[in-house]
């Protein structure tokens, strides 16, 4: 099921659906409508959607994509067959009306310029990154939600040599990475055949003979494999992770390796990572645009000090009232 065809279905933000510098279309229980545009997030005040149009709506295109969508079933998070992925609620968990976010699939392949032509980041700064990256330098993009981190690594990923083999690891296929040598895998945890967990699709791609692995997220047990991996040949990978800055990366990092793994000590974890991890790189949304803020390079760690050693490299100051 493609856009085309939901288009029946949700006619009143069909514009929004049809807009190629629309990225993102929310839908409040309240009957408000937002989208993200270019980067920037902008209400919609001339869409009126009937709640309960919108809901039959959604019960179809569940049908449709094979899912259910009822009382028993409130939450739908659906990925369409173009990329885009579809998350939805209903009430009781919302009340008076449906809530629905889509975030769009484009087929176009934004570049370094496109960023820099935004003001995310600087001509000097782009540069600098495309070298660490071409000279097989571990990143880790870190920033919150809706900050652009996939949209950053999958740019970032352009600057990798071609001759070498790329093992990429998604809970959803968004990252669309354009090299002649590529293995790009999905998880599979709705599904009724077996569950392919991070973890596990990470442990098989290991055997993928991958040069750098890039990890569409890190956020469970797969980061004690994940920081195997760098510490095992596989540097110049990429990943991104949820964090309000570059520093609380590290230590979000360190706390997901350690989940299942209490056997070993933090300072041992955290040790491992700052061989391991080269650089970390931190975006965050500020209006009315995504800016990369900071980038950090680690240069080991102190064990009688317990912490990072870190250089800034980058830093956007925050403005002054």
């Amino acid at each position: 099921m493609s856009f085309e065809l939901i288009l029946p279905f949700l006619r009143p933000i069909e514009p929004l659906l049809l807009d190629e510098s629309v990225s993102e279309i929310m839908g409040n229980p309240d009957a408000s409508w937002f989208c993200e545009r270019d980067g920037k997030l902008c209400q919609e005040p001339n869409i009126s959607f009937d709640a309960g149009r919108l809901r039959t709506g959604l019960e179809v295109i569940a049908n449709q994509l094979g899912k259910k969508l009822d009382e028993d079933n409130p939450l739908l998070d659906a990925h369409l067959p173009d990329g885009s992925r579809l998350a939805a609620v209903i009430p009781p968990v919302v009340c008076p009306a449906p809530s629905l976010t889509i975030r769009k699939f484009t087929s176009r392949h934004y570049t370094i310029d496109d960023l820099i032509a935004r003001g995310t980041l600087t001509r000097p700064l782009a540069d600098f990154l495309a070298e660490q990256i071409r000279g097989g330098k571990t990143l880790l993009i870190s920033g919150g939600t809706g900050t652009g981190k996939t949209t950053l690594l999958r740019i970032l990923a352009d600057f990798i040599p071609d001759q070498e083999r790329l093992v990429v690891i998604e809970d959803t296929a968004e990252l669309q990475i354009r090299k002649p040598n590529i293995v790009a895998a999905e998880c599979q945890s709705d599904t009724f055949k077996a569950n392919i967990s991070f973890d596990k699709l990470l442990k098989s791609a290991l055997r993928w003979r991958p040069d750098r692995i890039i990890m569409g997220e890190v956020r469970g047990i797969e980061a004690r494999t994940l920081l195997d991996s760098f510490n095992t040949g596989h540097t110049g990978s990429l990943a991104t992770i949820h964090a309000n800055s570059a520093a609380k990366a590290l230590t979000r990092f360190a706390n997901l390796v350690m989940r299942d793994h209490a056997q070993t000590t933090f300072s041992d974890t955290e040790a491992e990572i700052g061989e391991a991890v080269d650089f970390v790189v931190h975006v965050e949304r500020r209006p009315p645009c995504r800016i990369l803020r900071e980038v950090l390079a680690l240069r080991g760690y102190d064990r009688d000090a317990k912490r990072f050693l870190i250089e800034p490299v980058f830093e956007v100051k925050h403005a002054t009232p």
